[in-house]
């Protein structure tokens, strides 16, 4: 189950329940306030889309928490001509299979194919991970 105060797209509850049983935590923020945490966080002095923050497992808690930009979100679903609840999806995925365990800067392509999995099962565009391979 996701824990979120505002809308979200209602795929993100089936991504989730196909990926995990557990919790998570869900923050939709604008441009302004994903760059504050970013800087706190990561000490990174600049906005990005996703950010996800496993938490240690405390059983009836979320698992970890993802952070998504949606100012940055509705710009690329724009610039790529699909909807913005396509893009918080992909984001979302992104974002769950870190607090998962993966991490496609160190891996040899789990995360890569696992997110393909996920696309094609719920027919989403390309995501960031399948889009800077062909760059």
């Amino acid at each position: 189950m996701i824990i979120c105060e505002d809308n979200y797209p209602r795929i993100l509850d089936t991504i989730a329940q196909k990926l995990t049983n557990a919790d998570i935590e869900l923050l939709l923020v604008d441009t302004k306030t994903m760059h504050q945490i970013n800087l706190k966080e990561r000490k990174i002095d600049k906005t990005t889309d996703v950010l996800s923050f496993p938490l240690h497992y405390i059983p009836h808690f979320p698992i970890g928490s993802i952070v998504i930009n949606t100012d940055l979100a509705l710009s690329k679903a724009s610039e790529l001509g699909h909807s913005i609840d396509d893009e918080i999806a992909l984001l979302f995925t992104h974002g769950l299979l870190h607090i998962l365990g993966y991490d496609h800067e160190n891996d040899d392509g789990q995360m890569r194919r696992k997110e393909i999995e996920i696309i094609n099962e719920f027919n989403l565009p390309d995501s960031l991970i399948v889009r800077t391979l062909d760059e």
